[in-house]
């Protein structure tokens, strides 16, 4: 059901200019319920959304693989998210970024650099040097073969 969906969703996509560089990121399903998650490195706006809405429910209807009630969300992923693909790095390059890794460890930092490896999170680090304390910007590389999770956080 998952694939189904998701292969419909990319061709229909791919066939339709107004969606430009738009791209599944997730489907979840369960019973009766199916949420979509499609991102864009342009803003992906309530009108496309609403379209792959319309095109997914159209499928539902007809071929009823959840029968004749179910639940339909389809979204951008949103902040709260984990990023999943090298492209959403790249767009959200400049903010707040926190990598969880394979190995357990915690980095939070401004994403700076984002290349076919991995990313670039700098950050501002408080130290003690003698008896004082100091400020030091620091540069952490992760590869992206070592990140488990990746949320971006917003700052006020």
């Amino acid at each position: 059901m998952v694939e189904k969906i998701t292969k419909l969703l990319e061709n229909f996509i791919a066939e339709n200019e107004e969606f430009g560089d738009a791209f599944v990121v997730d489907v979840h399903h369960t019973n009766t319920k199916v949420d979509i998650y499609v991102d864009s490195d342009s803003p992906m706006t309530f009108e496309k959304c609403r379209t792959l809405s319309r095109h997914i429910e159209a499928y539902l209807d007809a071929e009823q693989p959840l029968g004749e009630k179910y639940t339909l969300n389809v979204s951008s992923p949103g902040v709260d998210r984990p990023l999943k693909f090298h492209r959403q790095y790249v767009k959200n390059k400049g903010r707040t970024l926190e990598v969880t890794t394979n190995a357990g460890d915690k980095y939070k930092g401004e994403l700076i650099s984002v290349t076919e490896e991995g990313v670039v999170l700098s950050a501002k680090i408080r130290r003690k040097e003698g008896k004082r304390k100091v400020t030091v910007v620091e540069e952490t590389p992760v590869a992206f073969a070592d990140i488990k999770k990746s949320i971006v956080k917003i700052s006020f």
